[in-house]
C-alpha cells in the first residue's frame, strides 16, 4: 500500500455520510422553499432560454440549480432542457459539480487544466445538443 494513502474510518465515513444526508436535506427543504418562485416566474421562460441560462451550472453546483428550478409546473420539454444544460455545462469547469472538485484535488489538476479540457469539449456539446433541441424538442 502506498505509504500516502489514507484508509478512512468507520466514525470518518459516518460522518461523511451523515454530511451528504443533510446536505440533500436541505436541497429539498430549498426546493419547497423556492417552488412558488419557479412555478411562477421560471415556468413561464422558453426552453431554449432555460437551457443557455442553466450552463451557468459550469460554475454554480447542479444540485443547487436543480433543486432551485425543477418542479410539476414545467413541461417535459423545458425540464429536459434544463437538465441537459446542467448535465453537459457542470462538467466544463472544477465548481460544477462536487465530482469535478474531488477528481481535480485528488488529480492535482489546476483550473486552467481542467478548462482547457472541459471547455473545448463542452461548448461544441452544448451548440450540439441545443441543435438537436431545437430541431427535434
Amino acid at each position: 500500500m502506498n505509504a500516502d494513502a489514507h484508509v478512512d474510518s468507520w466514525a470518518e465515513i459516518v460522518v461523511r455520510a451523515l454530511k451528504v444526508y443533510l446536505f440533500v436535506a436541505g436541497l429539498v427543504g430549498l426546493s419547497w422553499g423556492l417552488r412558488p418562485l419557479a412555478d411562477r416566474y421560471i415556468s413561464r421562460l422558453p426552453e431554449w432560454l432555460l437551457f443557455w441560462l442553466n450552463s451557468i451550472s459550469a460554475i454554480a453546483d447542479n444540485a443547487t440549480l436543480t433543486a432551485a428550478e425543477i418542479g410539476p409546473s414545467l413541461n417535459p420539454s423545458q425540464q429536459r432542457g434544463i437538465l441537459m444544460a446542467l448535465l453537459i455545462s457542470g462538467g466544463m469547469l472544477i465548481p460544477g459539480n462536487i465530482p469535478n472538485i474531488i477528481t481535480a484535488g485528488r488529480l492535482k489538476i489546476s483550473s486552467r487544466e481542467w478548462a482547457r479540457v472541459g471547455l473545448a469539449a463542452g461548448l461544441p456539446l452544448m451548440l450540439l445538443y441545443f441543435t438537436v433541441l431545437s430541431l427535434f424538442g
